[in-house]
């Protein structure tokens, strides 16, 4: 067991408070990026701002020479106004932390200043890089750090992460063995027809017609192209055409997401959305422009390091508050971390009823059971020293 003293639980709470105050969305974090370099350089760890971008990266260099493990925290918040009624609720109008991620950066600031204040740092056999990652919500913010190199100088030979999870209590951890998020692509959809008096349809060519029967065709993509043992998910969820109730507009307007768990499926849906789109053209005469935007593949843990990870967290927490997860469709820009190092993910529970915490991620009155902070500070910084033993 990996104690956390209350003093560093205060601390933790008062620094998840801090970035909770003051968020900031994808790309925008000078603030946060600030504060985070703050910390770091109080505690002696050895500091680099990100070129030409917000995050920053911090690295402890053990005794003698080994492998270079990977701590990363996402620190950007969402464009979503909070409700809760909390002391420390958003002071920056229409941005909030609904994600977790300013508890993701308390967890692992945790991690560096028990290494460093404890004095075990000095025992590690290699180097800890904590990887302070901007724009996970945009998707962006990982692959862009690794493009600036963030991954060499030390060559980093591990990566792990943590996300807070509604769906589990807190004290309690999962993990994926594996398959754990979905990809996560955007499509628009652009429908031009033929605008005509509503009272003279025959006239026109209605391009509303058209995207609501794209609307109910694609329905049919996952529930008959896509085998049952399979998942995939495609939401329709911008629809915007027409400015009067008796006029048939010239065009319409429709945007979605697809969610898939391989590869392959991925492929599938793409394929079949522009079969519908070109079908739409020959059924309803109109001109149809649809465009695929690629966005964060899946992620699949490395099984090894997963199982490293629930090993750590069996002996932190104990083996009863500790499970394996199956995939969930949501996507995590983690994964192109995992496509670089063998790397793993985990959950932490962060819910608690008895204490009103059961909103979930993206809501406006998401909030958590600080106990998280300190669970997530221990197992992350027991997988340290383990792996650096």
């Amino acid at each position: 067991m990996f104690p956390v003293d209350p003093q560093l639980q205060d601390w933790l709470s008062d620094t998840r408070r801090y970035f909770h105050r003051h968020p900031e969305i994808s790309h925008q974090e000078k603030r946060t990026t600030q504060k985070i370099i703050e910390i770091l350089k109080d505690l002696n760890i050895d500091t680099r701002p990100l070129e030409d971008m917000t995050g920053a990266i911090g690295l402890i260099e053990g005794k003698s020479k080994g492998l270079t493990i990977a701590l990363r925290a996402d620190i950007d918040a969402l464009p979503i106004q909070e409700l809760g009624d909390v002391e420390y609720a958003s002071q920056n109008t229409g941005v909030m932390h609904a994600c977790g991620h300013d508890a993701n950066t308390a967890i692992m600031l945790g991690v560096a200043k028990t290494l460093m204040e404890s004095g075990r740092h000095k025992d590690l056999k290699g180097n800890v890089k904590f990887l302070f990652q901007p724009a996970e919500e945009r998707g962006a913010g990982a692959k862009a750090m690794i493009e600036r190199g963030a991954l060499e100088n030390p060559r980093v030979d591990r990566i792990i992460a943590g996300h807070m999870s509604p769906d589990l209590p807190a004290g309690k951890v999962g993990i994926f063995r594996g398959l754990g998020y979905a990809s996560a692509d955007r499509f628009n959809l652009v429908i031009t027809g033929k605008g005509a008096h509503g009272a003279r349809p025959e006239e026109g060519n209605d391009p509303i017609v058209a995207g609501a029967q794209f609307v109910s065709g694609i329905q049919s993509i996952v529930a008959r192209n896509i085998k049952p043992t399979e998942a995939a998910v495609i939401t329709v969820g911008k629809f915007n055409s027409g400015a009067a109730e008796n006029v048939i507009p010239e065009s319409a307007h429709l945007a979605g997401s697809i969610r898939a768990l391989s590869p392959d499926i991925r492929l599938k849906v793409h394929q079949r959305l522009a079969e519908f789109a070109a079908g739409l053209e020959k059924s309803f005469h109109v001109r149809c422009e649809l465009n695929i935007l690629e966005g964060v593949p899946t992620l699949e843990n490395d099984i090894e390091v997963a199982e490293f990870l629930f090993e750590v967290s069996q002996s932190v927490l104990g083996a009863e508050h500790v499970q394996y997860l199956p995939p969930i469709m949501g996507s995590e820009d983690f994964s192109y971390f995992t496509l670089e190092r063998p790397s793993a993910i985990m959950r932490l529970g962060c819910s608690n009823p008895e204490k009103g915490f059961t909103a979930r991620l993206h809501s406006p009155h998401f909030d958590i059971d600080e106990q998280v902070l300190g669970v997530g500070t221990a197992i992350f910084s027991t997988v340290v020293l383990q792996y650096l033993s």
